[in-house]
């Protein structure tokens, strides 16, 4: 089993395809490539954060109000994801993907 595990490391380590498409999807390091990963995953979970309750309520009065079936759908799901709070994956990622960022080659 090991053998088989080192072969297919071996493989992925001697894939230019590979590596290829690793460098394009890597954030760059530069202003725009930071700020665009604080941006999408630490701003949206710290606005969760500061006005989960504002933004729950919010949600749920247009989920009984709204007179369309699929817009009181859209609420409810709204209301739903700001009832369970931050989302750690998602802080998560976002340190990952820094740390990949700030990781020497």
């Amino acid at each position: 089993m090991r053998e088989k595990i080192a072969h297919i490391q071996e493989r992925i380590d001697n894939d230019p395809k590979l590596k290829e498409a690793v460098e394009r999807i890597k954030p760059k390091r530069t202003l725009w490539g930071v700020l665009g990963i604080v941006l999408f995953f630490f701003v949206p979970e710290l606005v969760t954060y500061v006005w989960q309750a504002e933004l729950t309520e919010w949600a749920h009065l247009h989920s009984i109000t709204e007179p369309v079936a699929q817009m009181r759908w859209l609420y409810a799901q709204l209301e739903t994801m700001f009832k369970s709070g931050v989302s750690w994956m998602n802080i998560g990622i976002g340190t990952l993907l820094l740390l990949w960022v700030w990781r020497a080659k």
